[in-house]
């Protein structure tokens, strides 16, 4: 693939990552009555503003440049944990997306994430 075409990829994979995450924290900070009933079977009903801000500032890191690694890492961090509540509580497994485009978008951006340096 030509670097134009795989730069378009990127940041579709990125925007559609990030995008995610931040409106799903938006919805979380709107006290949206679906995602309140969720958080409350699971438990953190009562955490909804303070998971909703933790989204916004972790996509806000993935999304630039200086700051993607450590906002790969807290996302990731995440949605494994969402996603693992998630199975412990028998609900939809709604962060397995997020956390697969996260990861995609990552390696587009920065393979060093996962492989050596020396491979590109």
């Amino acid at each position: 693939m030509n670097s134009k075409v795989m730069r378009i990829v990127t940041i579709v994979f990125t925007v559609l990552a990030a995008g995610m995450a931040i409106m799903s924290g938006v919805m979380k900070l709107t006290q949206s009555k679906e995602v309140i009933d969720t958080l409350t079977k699971a438990g953190v009903g009562d955490k909804a503003i303070t998971l909703g801000l933790m989204e916004i500032g972790f996509a806000a890191l993935f999304i630039y440049p200086k700051t993607m690694k450590l906002g790969f890492i807290l996302l990731s961090c995440y949605f494994a944990g969402a996603l693992a509540t998630e199975l412990s509580h028998g609900a939809p497994l709604n962060a397995f997306m997020p956390l697969v485009l996260i990861w995609i978008a990552a390696f587009l951006r920065d393979r060093t994430i996962f492989l050596p340096a020396s491979v590109k």
